[in-house]
């Protein structure tokens, strides 16, 4: 499906480290100076999902496919950044073209790593980018305000409705808020997508802690969780650093041995790639045979055949049916032919919502 994620924040606060770290298909460069990141860099990240895993064991098949989102490194924003500071209308053209924002703030101190914000505040640095987002949002705003306004000028009753909502995203944004925190409905939101608003992207707050402070937190990232409380927005704290270590050993024992080294049950980025699945409103279904046991990546809602056109186009247009088993009941059962005996394969149509971890096969004829 090809929705992205895009990893903001002001320089030297450890983008590229964490792109590096979630990135399986390429590195990004990593440096100490500014706008080291000029050209967003692009990689394809495996969504670790251990129900793959268990059905992958059970049909032991040719090859094992995990779904993927993609994950784009952005530069390093700046004070001004709407302005035009620091190739900012550049850096802010590529956060438009992303699905959701994962928000990279500084909570370590480190007198070799250079900063021009001065002492470490990852409130202040959060305010700092959401700003510069809002200004260029406010921009974008008022330019379609002036121009829907000139339509209703000449005689255009239908655009009084989009010139409301307009108005209230320009208030809402004067006041230092987000567009996504509007709660614009679906028909509102017609008003506004051609302008690709910036703020109107959910956002997932990453605090990169140092070395002591990876499984607790430190004062930093406690200010950070306490700012973003009222918004609703989820912190991962973790230690880009090492993330980034973890993720360079190709031996998954060696893999275990450095993570008990350092206490970890699981990476920090295990959690942090499923928390920008959710934040991305998406959704797994598998399908599972002898030559390949695959995961899906659809929206959350869709209907059977939507679901079935991110295997092919074919598959959505010729639809007859789907055959579906829930997961639990395929595990429990341990084969496809097992569910069917005993009356745990449903055949499903058109209407059929696909839940999270169905396993289906669809039937299509064009």
């Amino acid at each position: 499906m090809a929705l992205q994620a895009g990893i903001v924040g002001l320089p030297n606060v450890g983008k590229s480290t964490l792109f590096n770290a979630v990135s399986n298909s390429a590195k990004a460069q990593a440096s100490n100076y500014r706008f080291c990141t000029i050209e967003p860099n692009v990689g394809l990240v495996n969504v670790p999902d251990p129900r793959l895993d268990k059905l992958a064991e059970l049909v032991q098949p040719e090859r094992t496919v995990p779904t993927q989102i993609e994950i784009v490194d952005i530069a390093g924003l700046v004070r001004g950044a709407s302005k035009g500071e620091g190739l900012g209308n550049k850096f802010l053209a590529n956060i438009r073209e992303v699905d959701a924002i994962i928000h990279v703030i500084r909570c370590f101190e480190d007198e070799n790593i250079l900063r021009d914000e001065g002492p470490i505040n990852p409130v202040g640095d959060k305010e700092i980018i959401e700003t510069e987002l809002q200004l260029k949002d406010l921009e974008s705003v008022e330019k379609k305000i002036q121009r829907t306004e000139k339509l209703i000028k000449n005689g255009d009753a239908k655009m009084k409705a989009e010139l409301e909502v307009l108005t209230r995203c320009k208030d809402q944004l004067n006041q230092g808020k987000s567009i996504l925190a509007l709660g614009l409905s679906k028909e509102e939101k017609s008003a506004i997508e051609d302008i690709f608003l910036l703020t109107d992207k959910p956002i997932l707050y990453v605090a990169n802690v140092d070395e002591a402070s990876m499984h607790t937190g430190n004062k930093f990232s406690d200010a950070l969780i306490e700012a973003v409380k009222a918004e609703g927005n989820q912190v991962i704290i973790m230690t880009n650093a090492i993330e980034a270590q973890i993720a360079e050993f190709d031996n998954p024992e060696d893999k275990q041995m450095f993570m008990e080294e350092y206490k970890m049950t699981e990476p920090a980025l295990d959690r942090l790639i499923h928390s920008t699945y959710k934040l991305l409103n998406l959704s797994t279904y598998f399908t599972a045979g002898v030559q390949e046991v695959r995961a899906w990546t659809i929206h959350q809602g869709w209907k059977a055949p939507q679901a079935a056109s991110v295997i092919h186009t074919d598959f959505e247009k010729g639809f007859i049916k789907a055959e579906v088993i829930a997961y639990n009941d395929f595990i429990s059962y341990k084969s496809e032919a097992a569910c069917r005996e005993n009356g745990k394969l449903r055949i499903e149509g058109k209407e059929y919502v696909v839940n999270d971890g169905d396993v289906m096969h669809f039937r299509f004829n064009v």
